[in-house]
């Protein structure tokens, strides 16, 4: 069993335990599409092939789609199953009623264009204005695999929740938080022991993909990543090979893939899922029915989370994606850009529908003046 470093603020518990409640959902009459089920997990002691791993780095990289002026069958019927997050606003909106949102964010291909260099994966200044004001009105978690205080590097909102290393390292705003109790910040490290481990594989794959051009390795601190976005296809082999030489020597770590990186992390049962779970507990609001959590995420990774929110039968999942994959969110979204729009439109409808309150008990407070 692992250490476990955890501080959680007291938890709510005057709330209805939350019955099933199922998500907004598209409209019925298709069929799913029928596709090839992808391999999601590599594990490295599982005596699978070397080509089973560059087929999963495929699998898990899909090569950008030309822009064409009609979608095919099956995108047509992907976006069907998985509509816009933007064109299906208003019954998103009309879902949520009456419940408190709360947001979670990937941080790379959602809030950021992906990019070659990972250290320059830099959200614009009118992203981080968008997702500022939307800390205003709905608690808000940046949920991402990369190490929380380089997330944090990039985004640099005080007020926001952080989850980095895939969950694995979460912190409150450093300020604390008008949506929980007492001013301790939310901290859960449960790998904490996994730590010097992380360390020396970091410092073995440097060593051993230097001689594979535009391999890049990060130490995300509870987790390692191999970046591959820049290696050419013909080197793909070589380099699954020259991780897997390393991995092999680490029985408690496992290897899972996202797009063009491949991710060394601690075998313990945590991920993103487990994380949005965590913050949605500390928040308190683990058992009950007045929450709408929204998750938004572009990667494998992120299907824990939309995972999580289907089954609690809570809130929904957005997909980032111009193509289609197999997916566990109710929406989608293409790119960042359309992020922002719908992050906007949120906060728009946040303080519409305040103004209205407000009103209203302007109104409430007159007649009642008027009476007395």
């Amino acid at each position: 069993m692992t250490k476990q470093n955890v501080v959680v603020p007291e938890i709510n518990t005057g709330k209805q335990v939350a019955t099933a409640q199922k998500p907004p959902v598209p409209p019925s009459g298709y069929t799913a599409i029928s596709r090839k089920k992808l391999l999601h997990n590599v594990e490295v002691n599982s005596g699978g092939r070397i080509n089973s791993w560059v087929d999963s780095m495929r699998a898990s990289s899909p090569t950008h789609i030309n822009s064409t002026p009609s979608l095919s069958d099956d995108q047509t019927s992907w976006m069907v199953q998985h509509p816009s997050a933007l064109d299906m606003f208003e019954q998103i909106i009309k879902a949520s009623k009456g419940k408190q949102i709360v947001m979670f964010l990937d941080y790379d291909g959602t809030l950021s264009p992906i990019v070659e260099d990972p250290d320059r994966a830099f959200m614009s200044d009118a992203m981080r204005a968008t997702v500022r004001k939307l800390a205003r009105y709905f608690p808000t978690a940046i949920v991402s695999g990369r190490c929380r205080d380089k997330v944090y590097s990039f985004v640099r909102l005080a007020e926001l929740y952080y989850a980095g290393s895939h969950g694995m390292d979460i912190k409150g705003p450093s300020k604390g938080s008008k949506y929980k109790k007492g001013d301790e910040a939310v901290l859960f490290q449960p790998a904490s022991e996994f730590l010097p481990m992380i360390d020396e594989v970091h410092k073995a794959l440097l060593e051993k993909t230097k001689s594979t051009p535009g391999a890049i390795v990060e130490n995300n601190k509870f987790c390692v990543s191999v970046h591959f976005r820049c290696v050419d296809e013909k080197k793909w082999t070589e380099l699954a090979q020259q991780v897997k030489s390393v991995l092999k020597e680490y029985p408690k770590l496992r290897l899972s893939q996202g797009r063009k990186v491949l991710e060394i992390r601690p075998t313990i049962k945590w991920d993103k899922g487990k994380a949005l779970e965590f913050l949605l507990e500390s928040l308190g609001y683990s058992n009950c029915t007045d929450v709408f959590p929204v998750y938004i995420g572009d990667d494998r990774t992120d299907e824990d989370a939309f995972k999580v929110l289907r089954e609690r039968g809570q809130g929904f999942g957005i997909l980032v994606s111009k193509v289609p994959k197999e997916t566990n969110a109710s929406y989608s979204l293409q790119e960042p850009s359309e992020v922002m729009v719908f992050l906007r439109r949120l906060v728009e409808w946040k303080k519409m529908t305040l103004r209205r309150q407000f009103r209203m008990r302007r109104q409430i407070e007159d007649v009642f003046s008027y009476l007395t």
